[in-house]
């Protein structure tokens, strides 16, 4: 007999239901704990289907999580929110078929799920052009002590792994019917999760304080639109800058004005340039500003970059941005492209991708910059601590998307970067979010968006390593690991009844009736 099925509509729905909780979980609405739960309809409907069905839902899910979740990229247009949404709810499509492929298999476990899961969205945060890092569910937790310090062990990875498993495992108690050993292996599942909650929290490695750096933080951009041309004629982004740096009475080690505060080149502009030599010495103050520059003399290039200035005055070095933002600083395949797509005319040349480790002495500390995108990924700051800095410099400028939910997302990054890594991160936004977060991931010093103010503040410079800073991604590694093995174990597994059946003339009874769960194998108890 065929297996009752829900009509396809509720299971549409319920997919769809997923993606929508998943985005209520994150920024602006932020409810961190429905990251548990949220992916329990999309898993709950695709538990008896196979690899086509599964992938449609899921991408069902992607569609609705990346439309609610980068709803700012409408600021940019159709042309690019429609491709930019498809293509990353395709990479839940993949994990979907290959999740049911497996189910098809008869091959399925709730942490296989989660490891099929986070290869997904590495694959998202690295494909194509560098990737995009700012989907994976783990940043919902970026509020919650325990999953931050889950992040000290193995990363934004690891937390995403235990709320997928929870997810799935919560699907497999509702689907568990009257069987015992389902509820039986449910729990146990649960309970390693807790565990590893539980284990994360005990046993954090409290990062050691060694120095103190006394920062202030400068946000001067209160214009919530482009800037008019007479504004950009009388330079109103320095002269704000500038003005608000006269408010900077404490003593003070370092004075960040964030990305795009310097309307030229810090290097050669003789007004930018002055300006900064001035507030350095005034305040006996390292002082690191940022802008776009040309990176060849015609100007057919650009660079995003740092430059830090000693308290004398004198430039003592540079960071140019290696992370770049695909259609954002440079635009792939420009040539085939800019014909039939005129909005790339809005990036008209390409940024160049700078070398330099953006590592810094201030005040005898070691101080990390990295620039806007760059902080959404966990190796580019853990690369950074593992060559020495004690406090990380995020530079940004988020007034493109204006009050939308990208810059409390952005921020969410900066938390769990200090709780993977150990170090305090300063995160200086040219019109918000301004904040200090501790080692910890606790914010402090929060600002609004479009508050022409500043932000002082004494932070602990901390040394030690966590067990991601040591071992890296092993979470991920183990997750691929786990796809592998689980992949060839069903490859081995679909080859044997075929050989068998050769041999003996037998053809299993579950490849015999016929329709079953979309080519899922009867379980035995429809046999």
């Amino acid at each position: 007999m065929r297996a009752p099925r829900r009509p396809t509509l509720v299971r549409v729905g319920a997919a769809a239901a997923s993606g929508a909780l998943c985005a209520l979980s994150r920024p602006p609405f932020d409810v961190g704990p429905l990251a548990c739960l949220a992916l329990v309809p999309l898993f709950f409907v695709w538990r008896d289907r196979g690899a086509r069905a599964s992938a449609g839902y899921a991408f069902v899910a992607g569609v609705v999580y990346y439309a609610i979740l980068c709803s700012w990229i409408w600021y940019f247009g159709t042309i690019a929110i429609v491709p930019f949404v498809a293509i990353c709810a395709g990479y839940w499509a993949g994990a979907g078929a290959v999740i049911g492929w497996l189910r098809s298999r008869g091959i399925t476990n709730p942490f296989l799920t989660a490891a099929m899961w986070v290869v997904a969205d590495a694959c998202v945060s690295r494909f194509p052009f560098g990737g995009f890092s700012w989907s994976e569910l783990g940043y919902a937790f970026h509020d919650i002590a325990p999953a931050r310090a889950v992040a000290g062990v193995g990363g934004l990875t690891l937390i995403t792994f235990l709320a997928v498993a929870l997810n799935a495992l919560i699907a497999d108690l509702l689907g568990a019917g009257r069987s015992a050993r389902r509820y039986a292996k449910a729990y146990v599942g649960l309970a390693l999760v807790a565990t590893a909650v539980v284990a994360s929290t005990v046993t954090r490695a409290q990062p050691r304080v060694d120095s103190f750096l006394r920062v202030a933080l400068i946000q001067g951009n209160d214009k919530n639109r482009e800037l008019t041309d007479a504004e950009l004629d009388e330079r109103y982004l320095p002269k704000s800058h500038f003005d608000l740096a006269t408010r900077v009475t404490d003593p003070v080690d370092l004075i960040v004005f964030p990305e795009s505060s310097m309307d030229r080149d810090p290097r050669t502009d003789p007004f930018v340039h002055d300006n900064l030599v001035r507030i350095a010495r005034e305040h006996h103050a390292w002082v690191l500003a940022n802008a776009t520059v040309d990176a060849d003399p015609e100007g057919r290039r650009a660079e995003n970059l740092d430059v830090l200035f000693g308290p004398d005055g004198e430039i003592v070095g540079t960071y140019s941005k290696h992370h770049l933002v695909p259609f954002g600083e440079y635009v792939p395949f420009r040539g085939e492209l800019e014909g039939w797509i005129p909005a790339l005319q809005h990036v008209p040349r390409d940024f160049v991708r700078g070398r330099t480790t953006g590592l810094f002495e201030v005040a005898g500390t070691r101080v990390a910059t990295v620039i806007c995108f760059e902080s959404a990924f966990g190796p580019e700051v853990r690369s950074r601590v593992r060559d020495g800095a004690a406090v990380i410099v995020v530079s940004t400028n988020n007034r493109s998307y204006r009050r939308s939910a990208n810059s409390a997302q952005h921020l969410a990054f900066g938390q769990i970067r200090a709780a993977e890594t150990g170090r305090p991160v300063i995160q200086a936004a040219i019109s918000g979010i301004t904040a200090v977060i501790d080692a910890d991931g606790a914010v402090h010093d929060e600002t609004q968006l479009f508050d022409r103010t500043v932000v002082q503040r004494t932070v602990g410079a901390t040394t030690g390593e966590t067990m991601y800073v040591r071992y890296g991604e092993w979470a991920l590694e183990a997750s691929i690991a786990a796809v592998v093995l689980g992949c060839l174990a069903a490859v081995a597994r679909r080859r044997r009844p075929s050989v068998e059946s050769q041999r003996d003339g037998v053809v299993p009874i579950a490849s015999r009736i016929e329709g079953y769960g979309d080519g899922v194998p009867a379980p035995r108890e429809h046999v």
